[in-house]
């Protein structure tokens, strides 16, 4: 029997349009516009200035603290300017925009094929440079990786858990990165296994990705310490506190973080990351991202370089349907609308989904008829239809004693309301003004 976690959970249709289709690497960009805070935590600061020459792979902008990440040139060229621009959620934001000018690559970063497995670097040093590298966590929530392999003290890992779920329905990038990419993500599973002491890692993959998960065991066989552990394909098995339940069974108390039960969590995205920084001195600067819709010629994945324009991916993918309503960054479930295709794609860009005005428009609003689905289907055991209640009333008090902060947003509670609540809509606003309290008491 497949295994899954406990509490709630839903079944969307897949749509996994792209799941056949190959990476491809996308055109450099004429013009790369890389924003300087592309991760949770402090932005990180320019270190360039206009009219200054960079090379692909070269520090533009250096981590302003501990949870913060380094920032590199996705591209060669002049720096054009240091400005404000539209980011992906419509805020303006601060970016270095680079002129494309050939394609030349800092000469320490190794570009050969060749499959290097022999990890030579200490525990310490290996973080370290994962630091350097600036690598963040590529299955959307873009946390520091170096900040999560630095265990607090007194805290012991026994497992190091390779999140390659991807549930979200239509993204298929890590679905292929594990097809194409496997002996790589295997040698980073181990220099991530290296770096926090311990012998033992679990793969968690869906079971609508049969061949992945046939393909990785495959490979993982040459690799002590490393198993595939096939999950029930049930949304949202990829948040890191259903993947822990499903995989090792350990349940994280609320306000909790997964090393409190032993574990620690990566993205399979961020352990191909960590090979290229650790075993090739590449930093983060590209990534795969999943181009998708049912109305779009080509759904594809992409390998893009960080400051490509959103525009340009679309086209490369047969160009943007005319029945396009909007289009998200992410998955349907958790993703945001895009406000334009000019803002660039960044380091949390895992993929982009096309949808027509039939997939988007709201229904009307009715109701709460006290069904208690919203309830049935939350991962984390909340009350949805209270909490949005509360948020209305602006109850700050009683969404904090309800656990508002325990929402990990997954959007199944208004995937299920029949009476089409937009209830968390709500919550992410009582849970922001909350946060914002908590913030200020501490």
């Amino acid at each position: 029997m497949l295994k899954t976690f406990s509490i709630g959970g839903i079944h969307p249709e897949g749509n996994k349009l792209s799941a056949k289709s190959a990476i491809q690497e996308l055109p450099i960009p004429k013009i790369a516009t890389i924003p300087i805070a592309q991760h949770i935590g402090a932005p990180a600061k320019a270190i360039v200035k206009k009219g200054d020459e960079v090379k692909v792979g070269q520090l533009i902008a250096k981590a302003s603290g501990f949870v913060s990440a380094n920032i590199h040139s996705s591209v060669s060229g002049t720096v054009f300017k240091i400005d404000d621009v539209m980011d992906a959620t419509g805020f303006r934001r601060t970016a270095i925009i680079i002129k494309v000018d050939g394609d030349e690559w800092l000469e320490t970063i190794d570009r050969s094929k060749d499959l290097v497995t022999e990890i030579t670097q200490t525990k310490e040093e290996i973080i370290k440079n994962i630091g350097e590298a600036g690598i963040v966590g590529l299955g959307g929530a873009t946390f520091p990786a170096h900040v999560k392999l630095s265990l607090p003290p007194g805290k012991v890992a026994d497992v190091l858990i390779i999140n390659a779920v991807e549930c979200e329905p239509y993204l298929t990038s890590d679905h292929r990165v594990m097809l194409e990419k496997a002996d790589e993500i295997m040698v980073g599973i181990q220099i991530l296994m290296k770096a926090i002491d311990v012998k033992r890692a679990i793969i968690g993959i869906e079971s609508n990705k049969p061949d992945a998960i046939a393909h990785m065991t495959q490979i993982s066989s040459k690799y002590p310490g490393i198993e595939i552990c096939p999950l029930k394909t049930q949304y949202p098995q990829g948040g890191e506190k259903q993947l822990i339940a499903a995989t090792i069974k350990r349940e994280i108390p609320s306000g909790a973080l997964p090393i409190e039960v032993g574990a620690v969590v990566q993205n399979v995205g961020s352990a191909f990351a960590v090979y290229e920084a650790i075993q090739k001195n590449k930093p983060l600067f590209e990534r795969v991202a999943t181009v998708t819709g049912k109305s779009l010629k080509n759904p594809s994945n992409w390998k893009f370089r960080v400051g490509t324009p959103v525009n340009d991916i679309i086209e490369a993918s047969g160009g943007l349907p005319e029945d396009t309503a909007k289009i998200i960054a992410g998955g349907p479930m958790m993703g945001k609308a895009l406000v334009s295709v000019d803002v660039p794609l960044t380091k949390g860009s895992s993929g982009l989904l096309l949808l027509a005005e039939e997939e988007t428009a709201r229904k009307d609003i009715k109701a709460c008829i006290r069904c208690g689905k919203c309830v049935s289907v939350c991962p984390m055991g909340l009350e949805p239809y209270l909490l949005m209640v509360l948020a209305e009333k602006k109850n700050y008090e009683r969404l904090e004693s309800d656990s508002v902060m325990d929402c990990i947003e997954c959007g199944s509670c208004s995937f299920t309301c029949p009476a089409n609540r937009p209830l968390l809509d709500y919550i992410r606003l009582g849970k922001g003004k909350v946060g914002q309290i908590l913030r200020a008491r501490k």
